[in-house]
C-alpha cells in the first residue's frame, strides 16, 4: 500500500488532503488531448437526428457548441482542474448506422503547464448528453458508454496513445 508521500496521486499532499496541483515550475509546452464517446438510440432516433428533422433543432450543431462551451468551463466543474487557455477544440460526430450510434470525438489543445486531458473528457460528456436531451422526448432509452481518453501529447509524460 502506498503512502501519501509514495502516492502517484497527484491532487493530494503530504497529509493525504486533496489540494491543486502546483504547475508553477513546469515549462510551457503544446499539450493535446484526444477523448471519445458513444451514444447508442433507436432507428428511429438515429434517423430523426441524421436527417435533421428533430423538433428541438440541429442536434448536432447544438451538441458541438455545447461540447465546445463545457471544455471551457471545466475547471468549474471538476474542482481540482486549473483554468486553462484553450487555443482549439474541434468536436466531430461519426454517424454508425449499423449501431445507430453516434460517436462524438473532441481534440483539446493548448500551450501551457497542465494538460487537457479532463477538457476533452468534458466536451465529450456533455456532448453526448445534450444529445441525449435533445432527443429523450422520443427515446428515454439511449445509452452512453465508451468515454474514454484516445490520446495526449506534450508535457512530461510525453505521448501516450490508448
Amino acid at each position: 500500500m502506498s503512502t501519501p508521500e509514495s502516492s502517484p496521486l497527484t491532487h493530494f499532499d503530504a497529509d493525504g488532503q486533496a489540494h491543486m496541483v502546483d504547475v508553477g515550475a513546469k515549462a510551457e509546452t503544446r499539450r493535446v488531448a484526444v477523448a471519445s464517446g458513444r451514444i447508442h438510440m433507436l432507428p428511429a432516433t438515429f434517423d430523426m437526428v441524421k436527417s435533421g428533422s428533430a423538433k428541438k433543432g440541429d442536434v448536432l450543431g447544438i451538441a458541438r457548441i455545447a461540447a465546445i462551451q463545457a471544455s471551457k468551463r471545466t475547471s468549474e466543474l471538476i474542482p481540482l482542474c486549473h483554468p486553462i487557455p484553450l487555443t482549439r477544440v474541434a468536436v466531430e460526430f461519426e454517424l454508425d448506422e449499423a449501431e445507430c450510434a453516434i460517436r462524438c470525438t473532441v481534440t483539446a489543445e493548448t500551450v501551457g503547464r497542465t494538460g487537457v486531458e479532463m477538457e476533452a473528457l468534458t466536451a465529450v460528456n456533455v456532448g453526448l448528453l445534450t444529445i441525449y436531451d435533445m432527443c429523450k422526448a422520443v427515446d428515454r432509452g439511449m445509452r452512453m458508454e465508451g468515454i474514454q481518453l484516445m490520446e495526449k501529447l506534450g508535457g512530461k509524460s510525453g505521448h501516450w496513445k490508448a
